[in-house]
């Protein structure tokens, strides 16, 4: 196992155990040994918004996006952070986006949109 692979199981780790702070650093120290490590950002995306800080989750979630274009699941993934922050900001900007991901998605996906 490499270190970043440990490093992410830690933080996952951490976050099963409702220690969101302390995932979120261990994450942001992957970030800085691996700063393209798709995965680190997803859950990024997802632990930030858990606890409110909304850009700093659409931020990650963009990154995963931009650095796999090709994968459904991360503008799946881009969606619901956007819907999320949509309900925690009460941005309806953040609502279109969260559609045009989904999009997105289902594009990459050769599935027709709802």
């Amino acid at each position: 196992m490499t270190d970043v692979d440990a490093m992410y199981a830690e933080a996952d780790k951490l976050k099963d155990d409702g220690q969101l702070d302390e995932a979120i650093a261990k994450l942001n120290e992957l970030l800085s040994c691996d700063p393209n490590h798709v995965l680190s950002h997803l859950a990024l995306a997802v632990i930030l918004g858990r606890v409110g800080q909304h850009e700093k989750a659409i931020t990650h979630g963009q990154k995963a996006c931009e650095l796999e274009p090709d994968a459904p699941f991360n503008f799946t993934a881009m969606s619901v952070t956007y819907q999320r922050a949509g309900a925690g900001t009460q941005k309806q900007e953040y609502i279109a986006k969260a559609e045009e991901a989904m999009a997105r998605a289902h594009m990459l996906e050769g599935t027709p949109g709802r």
